[in-house]
């Protein structure tokens, strides 16, 4: 493995570790900082939901005790005209503007904990998940707010955010390695490896310090945050 490409591996992976649970996009984040970076490597698309696994493993070892008292559900191909640069930008700063509207309106919600979430508010926000289709829209700012539409209050919300992200992430991660196994050699052991233990770790840092945040704060710097950025790179890419 060339020096570039391990550089390469540790940014992304840095980049899927800080912002797969944050209400901003990993995805998005991911297409941008290839495009910026020039991340040229032959199986880059696979090495993208590969890493995922590194940060859906810290969810596994954060709530480790809290995942063995409880069982808990998918994944879909995402068309690649979705994957461009104009569309991620325009999620971002729409994204951004329904967070700051949910916001607005959302009180803070009764269901206090993630073992009192009715099936009916499980399957509400199940089904916002399914807009995580859109690259741009951010997984994890899809369910949260649709958990605090359904009365979740924040910390519930991000925590079953965190969960309902395991079974389709491994899913996903691992169908995608699967279908593309005979596309990978020996070559990219080390790519992969160096990309999964630094999403491995910042999304650790990131659930840790998100849980701490959310407990005295609301998502409102996520939608400016969203908004700038998406802005930043329409300008960039105009």
């Amino acid at each position: 493995m060339t020096l570039i490409f391990f550089i390469q591996a540790v940014i992304l992976g840095v980049i899927e570790g800080l912002t797969e649970f944050l209400p901003i996009s990993s995805t998005g984040h991911l297409i941008i900082g290839a495009h910026l970076i020039n991340a040229n490597h032959p199986n880059i698309e696979v090495f993208e939901i590969f890493i995922q696994l590194g940060a859906i493993l810290a969810i596994i070892y954060e709530y480790r005790i809290q995942l063995l008292k409880k069982t808990l559900h998918f994944s879909d191909q995402k068309s690649k005209t979705f994957f461009l640069n104009i569309t991620v930008s325009f999620a971002l700063i729409i994204g951004g503007i329904l967070i700051l509207l949910i916001e607005k309106r959302a009180n803070i919600g009764s269901t206090k904990t993630v073992d009192s979430i009715s099936y009916k508010q499980s399957l509400g926000i199940g089904l916002f998940q399914c807009l995580a289709l859109i690259p741009g829209t951010s997984r994890s700012g899809a369910t949260i707010m649709g958990g605090l539409l359904l009365k979740l209050d924040r910390k519930t919300a991000t925590e079953f955010s965190f969960f309902l992200a395991i079974p389709i992430m491994f899913a996903a991660s691992f169908y995608d390695l699967l279908k593309n196994l005979h596309l990978l050699s020996a070559n990219d052991f080390w790519f992969f490896l160096i990309g999964f233990i630094t999403a491995f770790a910042s999304a650790l840092i990131v659930v840790r310090l998100l849980i701490k945040f959310v407990a005295h704060n609301d998502f409102k710097i996520f939608a400016y945050y969203r908004i700038i950025v998406g802005i930043i790179f329409l300008i960039l890419f105009y």
